[in-house]
């Protein structure tokens, strides 16, 4: 094997299949010059760029080769830098599967996916990013989403396939001193294929059952000698849905993306690079359906529970087996979205130091259409909220070039977001009973709540500026200091307006409607300073053996709440709750990063123990009017955990991967938190009446009572389990087939997630069970110009939620999302 047979060497805790350059290919031609080589580009000591186009499974380097990465701006040995990160080349991303960010979690044991849908998505790393629950514009995510150097400032934007894909790293722990916008809990960099002045193209297609039908291209060559390059690219994936409707006799939660991309590079001089950059996506499926899961007691009156309320409608679901896959929701689903955006990179070698900008402009357009009830009642006839976002962002950096006593990163970054909403919320005829207490008038008549509409404006508007810096101070050949520095500036300022009418359109409601969807109108604020930094000191033992310790004080931005406020008695929004906190971060990380064998074996360890104060937390309350549930500051949480990392080749023909992560992430103090559903529904208690058991239902002669809120110090933070693992191998046979020479293969990934809580207070109705998934493929590749393999995904046909939440009200029924079924096919692709 030769050094340049790479990417990837197991880089640090949980790492997924990587790729390795297949024997006699070739490293991509025309690679950028070591100066103006973008963030994070991998290359081996032979200076030939990570290889993109080989077999997957984790890289053991050969003896005497090296992997060297530009994580910290600047090459260095990836054994070598102290930073949690992992990295999937593109072969990988393909064989197995992951066209998206959804798709990542099941090869990075340490990364959480959930989404209802493209708006309400949110990833998290070791437990941290994003509060659990559906989306409030009025907050950032705590890991950074970036393509190409350009910050993405919602996942719902990055929720694209994944389109001419080189790589994508995955960094832990916060990133704020080496990255121009500030992330408390990671980063995940997607980088995609540069033009190349050597004419190339590439074409993958792919089928299988489901009507699953991928196809991928690009092409790139010269434009002007070796002045100016380009690179086209396409992606187009559909799929017919898993979930079958049987009221409106289609298949639901489908696939139907298509995206496009565009870059020229022009080499201004030798010692200048120039990169336009263009993209446009639109994703238009029949998505996103959740339905019913279980039923679960509250402490409404029992005649108010889900199962009486739905035999006084006459009313079935078409199965109680979620795993059955039928709905009848009876909304139009839809979850369009267009996204885009143009970005100029330039890179200036000025020979001790590289200077490097980044100027973007993007936009994401959300039109949806949503059943929130979730059944085939007609509760809610209306849930949709379109929103037009808008960014731009520069960021300046300079770096040092080469290794010296003092290395350094200093830069700027400015970024302004705006965002506009068109919020609609329709009650249909059986929302009285449903929602209404039946002993009053107006739950006793359907016209009560039929047609009552909230109509709600919501503008938002958001300004970061940064200055950020690394020092790296070598004392010595064996010991290296880094301390890093970030001044932050955040200002937001939004404006919520809810006009609610009645079904005759009339503005003057009753307390029943109002209880319901109350008018409301604020104009939140909020702007603050801070400073945070870093202090990295690692050691070299022996060449195959590092050490790195950090400790990191960090802030993720306060916000606004842009879903609605909860109501005081007068029914009026309490708007101290308008604004939440910014949070403060303390992490502390070890890590230890070895090489054994001849480097044919790399085990990898790293301990994390990270506190947040202030944490940002979704809240909701038996207010029914707030169904997306607000922001509100916890008082405090803590992760902490150990992952571990090994690859293994111990012939030239296998490779081995097995990772492992414990996550240990709870509330360590949250007093006053929303109560689980079996604590909900009830009459307010008093000290007279003091809170019922949990899940004890109502009755004329005996009412429960529930508690305004909870104490759930000590419980688990939502979404995180706490054991993770991720493991495969790949065997590979040479051989000759229809007249070339290449190897057969053999592959399987496997992965592993223990149970964890899907509500953000944990309750015994949406724990979801851990569950494990395999994946198999057996193909053939030659000379990395051919590549062609069956697949097999969840191949034991797993049943598993990868989500459950809670009907509105407190009915006690439980809707979920399961995950997707046993799929197959077929991927033929070939580089020219």
């Amino acid at each position: 094997m030769t050094p340049t047979l790479t990417l990837l060497l197991a880089l640090q805790i949980a790492t997924p299949p990587a790729d390795v350059q297949a024997p006699g290919s070739q490293a991509p031609a025309s690679p950028a010059p070591a100066s103006a080589v973008p963030a994070s580009q991998a290359t081996d000591q032979t200076g030939g760029e990570g290889a993109t186009t080989g077999r997957t499974g984790p890289a053991i380097a050969s003896p005497g080769g090296d992997i060297v990465v530009t994580a910290r701006r600047r090459s260095e040995s990836v054994q070598t830098v102290p930073i949690a990160v992992s990295v999937i080349g593109g072969t990988a991303l393909a064989e197995t599967g992951t066209y998206n960010v959804s798709r990542l979690t099941q090869i990075q044991p340490t990364l959480q996916f959930y989404s209802t849908n493209p708006r309400n998505s949110a990833a998290n790393i070791r437990g941290l990013g994003a509060p659990f629950g559906l989306t409030n514009d009025g907050i950032e995510q705590g890991v950074g989403i970036y393509v190409d150097q350009v910050y993405y400032s919602r996942i719902a934007s990055a929720t694209f396939d994944f389109t001419d894909t080189e790589r994508i790293e995955v960094l832990r722990g916060p990133q704020g001193t080496l990255y121009g916008k500030n992330t408390t809990a990671g980063a995940i960099n997607i980088i995609t294929r540069k033009p190349s002045f050597t004419p190339e193209a590439r074409v993958e297609l792919s089928g299988g059952n489901l009507d699953f039908f991928q196809g991928k291209a690009s092409a790139s060559g010269p434009l002007v000698d070796d002045k100016v390059a380009i690179r086209l690219s396409a992606s187009v994936t559909t799929r017919r849905g898993t979930i079958y409707n049987v009221r409106q006799d289609e298949w639901q939660n489908s696939q139907d993306n298509k995206g496009v991309r565009a870059q020229i590079l022009w080499r201004a001089s030798p010692n200048l690079d120039l990169t336009l950059s263009g993209d446009y996506a639109r994703q238009n499926p029949n998505c996103c359906v959740q339905y019913y899961a279980r039923v679960g007691t509250t402490q409404r009156p029992l005649n108010r529970q889900y199962a009486a309320l739905a035999a006084a409608q006459g009313y079935q679901v078409p199965s109680t087996n979620a795993f059955d896959r039928l709905t009848d929701v009876d909304t139009d689903l839809r979850a369009k979205q267009e996204l885009g955006g143009l970005s100029l990179l330039a890179d200036w070698d000025l020979g001790g130091a590289t200077l490097t900008s980044v100027s973007a402009w993007r936009f994401w357009h959300w039109d949806p259409s949503n059943d929130r009830d979730f059944i085939g009642l007609p509760i809610t006839t209306v849930s949709a909220n379109p929103s037009q976002q808008s960014q731009v962002s520069q960021e300046l950096r300079i770096a040092s070039n080469g290794q010296r006593t003092l290395d350094y990163v200093l830069g700027a970054f400015y970024f302004y977001q705006t965002i506009d909403t068109q919020g609609l919320q329709v009650q249909g005829p059986a929302a009285s009973a449903f929602l209404l207490n039946p002993t009053s008038a107006g739950g006793r008549n359907p016209a009560t709540l039929d047609g009552l509409t909230a109509r709600n404006t919501i503008g938002f508007k958001n300004t970061s500026a940064a200055l950020f810096g690394k020092l790296t101070w070598h004392v010595d050949d064996r010991l290296s200091i880094a301390p890093g520095l970030r001044l932050n500036y955040d200002e937001k300022s939004g404006s919520y307006l809810s006009v609610v009418t009645t079904g005759s359109g009339s503005t003057n409601l009753t307390s029943d409607q109002r209880g319901v969807l109350a008018p409301q109108r604020y104009d939140p604020r909020f702007h603050n300073w801070n400073l945070s930094g870093d202090l990295t000191i690692s050691y070299q033992f022996t060449p195959d053996v590092f050490y790195y310790a950090t400790y990191a004080r960090s802030y993720k931005s306060g916000g606004i709440n842009l879903s609605g406020l909860p109501l005081d008695a007068a029914n009026q929004p309490i708007l101290a709750s308008a604004t939440v906190k910014p949070e403060k971060v303390n992490h502390f990380e070890l890590g230890l990063k070895t090489r054994l064998a001849d480097r044919r074996i790399t085990l990898n360890l790293a301990g994390f123990w990270t506190v947040i104060d202030d944490y940002q937390a979704t809240v909701t309350n038996g207010q029914l009017g707030v169904l997306r549930g607000y922001l509100a500051n916890a008082g405090r949480v803590r992760t902490r955990g150990i992952e571990l990392d090994s690859a293994f080749r111990p012939t030239d023909r296998l490779n081995v991967y097995a990772n492992a992560a414990f996550t240990d992430a709870k509330y360590v103090r949250f007093t006053d938190a929303p109560c689980p559903p079996e604590l909900s529904g009830g009459s307010a208690a008093t000290v007279a009446n003091p809170p019922s058991p949990a899940g004890r239902p109502g009755t004329s002669t005996q009412p429960s009572y529930s508690p305004a809120n909870c104490d759930i110090s000590g419980q688990w933070l939502p979404g995180v389990s706490k054991w993770a693992f991720s493991y495969g191998a790949e065997y590979q046979l040479p051989a000759s087939a229809v007249g070339l020479d290449g190897n057969f293969y053999a592959g399987y990934d496997g992965s592993y997630r223990s149970k964890f809580s899907s509500n953000p207070s944990r309750s015994l109705y949406t724990d979801i069970n851990g569950y494990s998934l395999s994946n198999v493929r057996l193909g053939y590749r030659e000379g990395g110009k051919w590549n062609a393999f069956a697949w097999v995904r969840n191949v034991f046909d797993k049943d598993y939620f990868e989500l459950l939440a809670t009907q509105s009200g407190s009915t006690g029924l439980i809707v979920g999302q399961p995950g997707d079924p046993r799929t197959y096919g077929v991927t033929v692709s070939r580089s020219f």
